[in-house]
């Protein structure tokens, strides 16, 4: 338990690593941007139909229909999510009037200082919610098998870097308080800390392998539409043609790969 914790806690506060590239008014260039959240998307995608999926399938007392139920809710809870908490993520628009915090833009020229402030708020409360269940599913992930767990948190840590750059750079634009954008960035890596601890709290003292199966699936299925619905649109919103495709690609061989020599 103790080293899912610690997988989900260094996941989640990924997000300062963006922040800190938020305040110094650096940032990474667009097609290695791409590629990194392409490799993401790979990673969480081969990790929850080879490894997530088949093991909840396959235990006892649980088979492929009540694994698939439970993938298919994971799938609605975090569509749920993403559809009634306003959310905009780099490079996309899930909702009218958003503003997008695209890291290879200026977007806050001609901004005033007060809805720029707002819009990043805003972009910290709505991936705070979101960040939640990640942390959930690098938990479930670490209990199962460390190296899946580890696998996980690197994926989601990966996409929350520039998390925290789209959250702390229009605060840091509109305020000038590095404190300030840094803190608000670090909160919503916090979140994904207490989805993990909540899960501990939930799980553990009902947790059996059959509960286990069901959450697996429940976490692939979470897993799948965080990367089909944000890590893959956001990778082609900077413009790089076949960066997002090799990332894919990239992440799911290092993760098959993984799989067969760690066992």
């Amino acid at each position: 338990m103790s080293e899912a914790l610690l997988l989900a806690t260094g996941a989640g506060l990924s997000t300062t690593i963006g922040s800190l590239l938020g305040i110094s008014v650096r940032r990474p260039g667009d097609r290695f941007l791409s590629f990194t959240l392409g490799l993401s998307a790979g990673v969480m995608l081969l990790v929850s139909f080879v490894e997530l999926l088949p093991s909840a399938m396959e235990a006892v007392g649980v088979g492929p229909v009540q694994a698939q139920i439970c993938f298919f809710a994971g799938l609605l809870t975090y569509f749920l999510i993403d559809f009634l908490v306003p959310h905009d993520y780099i490079g996309q628009h899930d909702h009218p009037g958003g503003e997008s915090a695209h890291v290879g833009q200026r977007k806050d020229q001609g901004l005033p200082a007060d809805r720029l402030y707002r819009t990043g708020v805003l972009v910290a409360i709505g991936l705070s919610i979101h960040n939640f269940p990640e942390g959930m599913a690098v938990f479930v992930g670490g209990l199962e098998d460390v190296q899946v767990g580890l696998a996980i948190a690197v994926a989601i840590a990966i996409h929350n870097v520039p998390e925290g750059l789209a959250i702390s750079a229009p605060i840091y634009a509109a305020t000038g308080n590095r404190r300030k954008a840094f803190l608000w960035s670090f909160f919503s890596g916090v979140a994904e800390v207490l989805g993990a601890v909540l899960a501990a709290l939930i799980l553990l003292p009902f947790l059996t392998e059959q509960l286990l199966a069901w959450v697996l699936a429940f976490v692939a299925g979470i897993m799948v539409l965080i990367s089909i619905d944000e890590l893959i649109p956001s990778a082609k919103s900077f413009g790089s043609e076949h960066a997002p495709i090799l990332g894919v690609l990239t992440g799911m061989a290092m993760m098959a790969a993984s799989l067969h020599f760690l066992g």
